[in-house]
């Protein structure tokens, strides 16, 4: 399976190298808009860089992996489905619900594999959360709760660009409610700025709560931070009729040491990279999987479109401080 990149910034070179762990597929051609960043990933890998027309026109090219800008990614998707091409692309699908509303009615004609880049549905820990909760190892989910603190906020050349932080951040988060307990009935959202006052000058929160309440009485909750000194924060906690799961953070070692002075143990690891990567090696075989074996897409169009469609609901809810009910039109199933 030849594959094709849009984007070679730091999320396409985490892409490129996940292509190059699975044997049934190759890395063929890379295009961005930097031209300097194409060509030092084309000669890392030993593929050309290309321009976006030949790399859809060329029926050699069986897929594209698009992880360029945010702005960029509904129509990448779009002239990529008329090009016959299977289509992975790196959240989000836009920050326009309406927009993203329109690519997922193209999703549902088009005959190849298209899945959106959620990885952390594929992180091993995550993942043994949900089968267990599936299996019915602790009953009926009841309450959730998902934890996700940066280490340090983004530049604010970001923050002005990046559609906020409910769309850019907690998008993952909505995403891991929705794929652990379906999607909610309600958005409650609370939100501040409380790390760095040049987030809130740009129009922005780096602090916030959203409450998602479902038809049954269930509950999740997500707490997402811009800042966390001690490394990077990720947590799921679920709440069963018969017992509790609990996903806790991946540390830098497993030592604890314990004296009479009490007992220390290592760290969080400090970033995304270190955190994920085996998830976006996972996540690119699933993909792989949908493409060669016909399995099922595990991370559909659809589910980028509810969770920023959560996204949305939670920024509607934070600018009018009142619940915001989740509808159909919202989704458009």
């Amino acid at each position: 399976m030849k594959v094709a990149l849009f984007g070679a910034g730091r999320i396409g070179k985490v892409h490129a190298a996940s292509i190059k762990t699975d044997p049934r597929s190759e890395l063929v051609a890379v295009t961005d808009v930097m031209i300097e960043a194409a060509q030092a990933l084309a000669q890392e890998h030993g593929i050309a860089v290309r321009s976006p027309e030949e790399i859809l026109a060329d029926p050699s090219i069986d897929a594209i992996l698009i992880a360029s800008s945010t702005n960029t990614h509904a129509d990448l998707i779009e002239v990529g489905a008329k090009a016959g091409k299977a289509v992975f692309c790196e959240k989000p699908i836009d920050l326009d619900l309406k927009r993203a509303l329109e690519i997922g009615r193209i999703a549902k004609t088009h005959d190849k594999p298209m899945m959106m880049g959620f990885n952390r549905r594929f992180d091993p820990n995550f993942a043994a959360v949900k089968a267990a909760l599936d299996a019915g190892e602790v009953g009926k989910g009841e309450l959730l709760a998902v934890t996700s603190y940066d280490p340090a906020p983004p530049p604010v050349s970001y923050i002005k660009v990046s559609g906020g932080l409910y769309r850019d951040m907690m998008i993952h988060d909505f995403d891991i409610c929705a794929f652990l307990f379906g999607m909610p009935k309600m958005v409650m959202a609370h939100g501040s700025c409380l790390v760095d006052p040049e987030i809130g000058a740009a129009g922005d929160i780096d602090t916030a709560v959203v409450v998602l309440t479902y038809a049954d009485g269930r509950i999740a909750t997500i707490r997402n931070s811009r800042r966390a000194p001690y490394g990077y924060d990720q947590r799921v906690e679920l709440l069963g009729s018969e017992g509790t799961l609990e996903a806790r953070n991946e540390v830098e070692n497993t030592v604890v040491k314990s004296t009479a002075a009490g007992t220390v143990s290592a760290k969080p690891v400090f970033f995304f990279l270190e955190r994920y990567m085996r998830a976006y090696a996972i996540e690119w075989r699933a993909f792989v999987d949908a493409c060669v074996e016909g399995k099922p897409v595990p991370a559909t169009v659809q589910d980028g479109v509810n969770a920023l469609a959560l996204a949305e609901a939670a920024n509607q809810s934070f600018r009018e401080g009142r619940p915001i009910e989740v509808t159909s039109e919202m989704t458009g199933v």
